[in-house]
């Protein structure tokens, strides 16, 4: 089969058009005055912005370029997997998985393809987010993912790989690694799980340690509520978000903004058409209360140390950064970077920099081996 036949089907007519007329009949919400982004999604730009969706923005120009993409699909897993997977001219080149995480999709990583042209791609779209396959229970814990990506990696013919990854993505190259390290070779991230210090943190923390605690308990109070809900009330809220495109626009949107390194202009690292491509493809899925599964069953973390090499690349604005000495008790730590620049989505924000530190990973794998 091509890979066009293991790509995401076309979305159907009728869904573009009943998303249009539900953008033409948006009703703006009364709220107090003044604000700004100061109280959630700036009203005014987001009346902007969907306008623009409803009269402005062509979903098939862009659904065409991601269809485009060399696309398989697991078939002998119980769980399939959609992934883009290109292979690299050199046969014996490191086969890399890329894992995204929420509010995003395999999306995160276009930017960085072209960088990496030397290595073998898998960018899995994880059960339950946009251009996924469908999976029977809609969505799928962070250790369910991982046991799908190990047998999708496993049908490609990989037999060890780097695996690359941040936000939810790391939770999943987290169980991965644990429960493969024989097939993982090196892990890159660019973030440790909130996890880690929100449930049963070690007791035994150095003074550098308990500020990144605080501070990260200080970030969940300020800006945590949207995990919190997806975890405990995951299901109310998904009929809002999926029955509104103007809600799941405001959502999404909202972290986009405040997960970059944007300085309060979202535009200065997503166009228009980039902001609404990551939107939509939420809404012609209907992938926005399966991509919660993993929040409301993030389940315990792997017990022990995860002895596989890992690279770190940490950017400046992310959500809540930890200390190398904190990481090092889970993780064996052979390289940490501290980015100046770039936030969440440093994938996209800042590629080379990303790139950067795969390769890093690539480089302790290849040591590893030899």
């Amino acid at each position: 089969m091509t890979s066009l036949e293991h790509a995401p089907p076309p979305v159907e007519q009728h869904v573009l058009d009943d998303l249009r007329a539900r953008l033409s009949a948006y009703r703006r919400v009364a709220v107090p005055g003044g604000f700004g982004w100061a109280r959630g999604v700036d009203g005014d730009y987001l009346g902007d912005l969907i306008a623009y969706w409803a009269d402005g923005y062509d979903w098939r120009r862009h659904e065409s370029r991601i269809r485009d993409l060399p696309w398989t699909l697991s078939t002998r897993s119980d769980t399939p997997v959609r992934a883009v997977h290109r292979r690299a001219p050199d046969a014996d080149a490191v086969p890399v998985v890329l894992l995204h995480g929420w509010p995003d999709s395999i999306l995160r990583f276009e930017k960085v393809l072209p960088l990496l042209g030397d290595l073998h791609l898998i960018v899995p779209a994880l059960p339950g987010f946009p251009f996924a396959a469908p999976v029977a229970r809609g969505g799928m814990s962070s250790p369910d993912m991982a046991e799908a990506v190990a047998q999708l990696v496993s049908e490609l013919g990989y037999g060890r790989y780097v695996v690359s990854a941040g936000d939810v993505g790391c939770d999943v190259a987290e169980a991965l690694a644990a429960a493969h390290p024989d097939r993982v070779a090196a892990l890159h991230l660019t973030d440790v799980s909130q996890y880690r210090f929100l449930v049963n943190p070690p007791d035994d923390l150095s003074d550098a340690e308990l500020a990144y605690v605080r501070h990260g308990h200080r970030w969940q109070a300020a800006e945590g509520g949207y995990m919190h809900e997806q975890s405990t009330r995951p299901h109310t809220l998904a009929v809002g978000l999926g029955d509104s495109p103007a809600g799941l626009a405001a959502w999404i949107l909202e972290k986009l903004r405040a997960w970059t390194d944007c300085g309060g202009d979202v535009e200065t690292v997503f166009t228009r058409d980039e902001l609404l491509t990551w939107i939509t493809a939420y809404w012609v899925s209907g992938a926005i209360g399966t991509s919660f599964t993993p929040y409301a069953e993030s389940g315990s973390k792997p017990a022990g140390r995860i002895d596989v090499p890992a690279a770190f690349t940490v950017f400046a604005k992310d959500l809540v950064n930890a200390p190398r000495e904190f990481a090092a008790r889970f993780f064996d730590v052979r390289s940490w970077t501290d980015e100046p620049a770039g936030g969440h989505f440093a994938a996209w924000e800042l590629p080379s920099r990303y790139a950067a530190g795969v390769r890093t990973a690539v480089d302790l794998a290849r040591r590893r081996a030899g």
